[in-house]
Order: structure tokens, then C-alpha cells, then sequence
């Protein structure tokens, strides 16, 4: 039985910038996570199986009178995905295809099976990808394990930045440059797998980033769940008729973010908070001119309640509900802002950041199947 796992992730800054090729965010890998559990089958048939999605349902819409399913909330899509890129990444090293039962374990939604924001459909395709690549004793490194998965999630989702993927695959705080999804789905068209893993991809950066020592995150949930690809879609119409302010939009994000990735390298929270007031102006803004609400009133509140105390607060991801973040000196009254959000009914997400080794290359007591050699460590290198 191989079992792997992989960390949910919230958007500290940059959010649908970061959509467009080359433009940055910053993201934050968090210790809750979503679990795959691989074992062999003795049937002739496995079975897909998870306690918190058997009561998923499916979106669907009109085109034309065409009924067409929306499959970019649904955990199993995601899951079926990662399961296919990977199984097919896996006959390129000649393995032999198997029968097995999977179980997904997940504590990125709520008891009721609400979505937090946490980034579950990205952590669900890694930990899918990751527990068959240990499956298939595959020679992956973390950049391997995220381009599969960034396949996988793109192939189903068709919009977003991949970040959600990247901060799941090499955790902790990182700094995340999108990449062009026109090329990938242009190169997927012409390139075995194998090959297009190998090539680097335009515009791709993730640097780690070191927190602060007297940052403290906050985290609040708004109590609403809200789906990042529809409000994506909204943005795209208001990207097609205003295309003035959205690249007015886009330079100022991207200004905004290399300052705060500066704060960073500075150890300097007061320029990362400072950045944060910044990034929520610009969405606010967004919002505005492109009609999305973004900044829902529990939110806009989060953030007010936090600001009194001396945090710097914010949206997290697209909006329109799931999560608000705070960075917070913790020598500050933070306690102050947590029982505030609970008298305003705002639950706390006790979350911590979660790291992840820099070892790339897995070691694997057993030798791959067809091969007689076992895989070498490497040290991880940084994507530029």
C-alpha cells in the first residue's frame, strides 16, 4: 500500500494577475492536506473512493440546447485527470498498466463537505500524481511532480494560473510566475508526454520564499464557498471589453508583488504588509470595474476588524467568499482579531505553513519494474 500526501494553499497576493503569462503571485502551502492511499487490486475491477466526496454533484449549463456539465468543481474529474497523464507518463517508461483501488482522504473541506478555498482540487491531482508516480516506481523530482500535475489540472480546469499545484507540489511561502497554458496545450497536441516534461516552459518561475520571523498569518473563512472558475470566467469578459484598465490592472499587480517578494528578501514585514493593503486596493478596484464581486461584505468586515489591530488583510484567491488572510506582527494583540471575527460569526482556520523537504529525487527501495538500476538523489534546483 503507497500512501502520499500533498498540503492545501492559500493566495497571500496576485490573485488574477496571475492568470496572464509571466505575471507573479505569492502563495503559501498550509498542514492540511488531501491524502492518496494506492493499494493492488485483487479484482478485476478498482474502485475510486472518498468519504468526503460521495456526495459531489455536478454543475451543468445551457449552449444552445446543448446541456453541457461543468466539471471544474468536482474532485473525481480532477482525480481521473491526474490518473491519466501520469498512467500515460508511466508506459514511457514501460511500466505495465495495473488494476488498483484508490482512496482519497481530504481536510480541505468543511465536516459538510463545503469547500474551504484551500486549494482542494490543486492538492488532490499532486496527491494523485505524486502516489502513482511511487506506484509506478517513476524517477520524478518535484519539477517532474508539478508539470504532470499542471497538466493533469490544466486539462480539466482550462483557465488559472497553476499556482494552487505549485504551492502544493514545493510548499512553504513561494513566489510563482504563471506560465503560457497556450503553449502547453499547443505542445500536448505534437509532443509525447515524456518530452514535453523534459522541455523547460516559457515564463515559469517558483522561487521559496523566507518568512519574516514576526509575521504571523491569520487566516479567516468566511463561512461561503466560491468557485474560482467561474469568477475567472467573469474577469475574462470584463479583460475583452476594457482591455486599458485590465493591463493598467496586470502592471500595478506586478509592481506590487515584486515589491513584496522584496519585503521578503528584506526580512521586512512592515513592506509586506504595506503590499498586502496595496494588492486588496487593486482587487477592490477590480471589482468594481469589472462588476465581480470580489470583496464580499463578510470579507470587506474580516478585513476591517483586522485592520484595527494592526494586521494587514485581504482576500485570498478569487473572492467572492471562501477565506480572508492577515499578516500580523505576533507580538500583536492577534488574539483580539480572532475573537472579534468570532463575534461577527468568521471561524478561524487554525492552518500552519507547511514546508517541504528540497530533496528532488525520490529513492525507491525497490528497482522499476523493467529496469535493473536504482534512481540517484538530487539536490533540488530552483525553476527559473
Amino acid at each position: 500500500m503507497i500512501t502520499e500526501k500533498a498540503p492545501g494553499k492559500l493566495y497571500i497576493a496576485g490573485e488574477y494577475a496571475v492568470v496572464e503569462n509571466g505575471y507573479p503571485a505569492v502563495l503559501v502551502a498550509l498542514d492540511q492536506f488531501v491524502t492518496c492511499t494506492i493499494k493492488e487490486s485483487a479484482r478485476e475491477m478498482g474502485q475510486i473512493f472518498s468519504r468526503q466526496y460521495h456526495n459531489n454533484q455536478l454543475l451543468w449549463r445551457r449552449m444552445g440546447d446543448q446541456m453541457v456539465v461543468d466539471k471544474r468543481d468536482n474532485p473525481f474529474s480532477y482525480i481521473l485527470s491526474a490518473i491519466r497523464v501520469t498512467e500515460e507518463y508511466a508506459r514511457q517508461f514501460e511500466r505495465e498498466l495495473r488494476i488498483y483501488d484508490l482512496q482519497i482522504d481530504s481536510q480541505l473541506d468543511s465536516q459538510n463537505g463545503r469547500k474551504y478555498g484551500l486549494g482542494s482540487s490543486a492538492a488532490v491531482t499532486v496527491a494523485t500524481v505524486k502516489a502513482l508516480c511511487r506506484f509506478y516506481n517513476l524517477p520524478v523530482t518535484k519539477d517532474e511532480i508539478f508539470k504532470l500535475a499542471a497538466i493533469a489540472h490544466f486539462e480539466v480546469q482550462g483557465n488559472g494560473s497553476l499556482g494552487d499545484v505549485a504551492a502544493s507540489v514545493y510548499g512553504g511561502w513561494i513566489s510563482y510566475h504563471s506560465f503560457d497554458r497556450q503553449w502547453l496545450a499547443q505542445q500536448r497536441q505534437y509532443l509525447d508526454i515524456k518530452s514535453l516534461v523534459d522541455l523547460p516552459w516559457p515564463d515559469l518561475q517558483i522561487e521559496s520564499l523566507h518568512a519574516p520571523e514576526n509575521l504571523q498569518l491569520l487566516i479567516g473563512w468566511t463561512g461561503k464557498p466560491a468557485s474560482t472558475s467561474q469568477l475567472v470566467d467573469k474577469i475574462s469578459l470584463f479583460k475583452a471589453r476594457r482591455q486599458d484598465d485590465y493591463h493598467r490592472f496586470l502592471e500595478e499587480s506586478k509592481s506590487c508583488i515584486q515589491r513584496m517578494v522584496d519585503g521578503f528578501h528584506q526580512q521586512d514585514l512592515e513592506r509586506i504588509k504595506r503590499e498586502i493593503r496595496y494588492n486588496r486596493d487593486l482587487l477592490k478596484q477590480l471589482g468594481a470595474n469589472s462588476g465581480v464581486d470580489i470583496e464580499t461584505p463578510v470579507l470587506n468586515r474580516l478585513c476591517q476588524i483586522a485592520e484595527q489591530f494592526g494586521g494587514a488583510a485581504k482576500t485570498s484567491g478569487a473572492g467572492g467568499g471562501d477565506c480572508g488572510i492577515v499578516a500580523i506582527d505576533q507580538n500583536a494583540d492577534f488574539n483580539a482579531v480572532l475573537k472579534s471575527w468570532a463575534q461577527n460569526h468568521i471561524e478561524q482556520l487554525p492552518l500552519n505553513v507547511h514546508f517541504i523537504s528540497d530533496i528532488k529525487r525520490r529513492v525507491y527501495q525497490n528497482p522499476p519494474l523493467h529496469s535493473p538500476r536504482h534512481w540517484r538523489v538530487q539536490q533540488h534546483l530552483p525553476l527559473h
